[in-house]
């Protein structure tokens, strides 16, 4: 018998997953889902952010704040791959304005509002532009038949705008 199981502590590899002295890799799942093969050896070419769902954020919140012994903290955040500066920043939020503050911020130029008159014209316009294309395919098809039938036409002054 060794000494450690003369003092009744347990090896790290019997120790079940999820407590402190059971440690895997990020992203490493217990259900020994990377035992299926060999992981993808290309890189994206560009990093993919991450987003965390506001319900999501407010589970690990309420984990952390169950965990009372050292080090209980750091093995939630080790079993979900988070940061520490996460945590905070969504304790901070919580605190500054529960579910308003916890969505996701949009990155980038923010969206201009619209005035539904100006929606209203653009789809008017498209639709006389659109009139307009097929009035001039008609023009054009009349003016085939005539010269096929020989029938001669007035010439009509051209618009300067053309």
């Amino acid at each position: 018998m060794t000494n450690r199981e003369q003092d009744g502590t347990k090896d790290e590899k019997t120790l079940l997953p999820g407590t402190e002295g059971a440690r895997r890799a990020t992203g490493v799942s217990g259900n020994g889902a990377a035992d299926a093969g060999p992981a993808d050896p290309e890189v994206p070419a560009k990093a993919k952010r991450r987003r965390f769902t506001t319900e999501y954020r407010l589970k690990i919140l309420r984990e952390a704040d169950r965990c009372k012994g050292p080090g209980e903290i750091g093995a939630l955040l080790r079993r979900e791959g988070l940061y520490s500066s996460l945590l905070s920043t969504w304790r901070q939020q919580r605190e500054e304005g529960a579910l308003a503050a916890m969505r996701s911020v949009r990155r980038g130029p923010k969206p201009k509002a619209v005035d539904p008159r100006v929606k209203e014209l653009e789809k008017k316009n498209a639709r006389l532009e659109k009139q307009l294309k097929q009035a001039h395919a008609i023009i054009e098809v009349q003016k085939k038949v005539a010269e096929i039938l020989g029938i001669p036409l007035k010439s009509q002054p051209e618009d300067e705008n053309e």
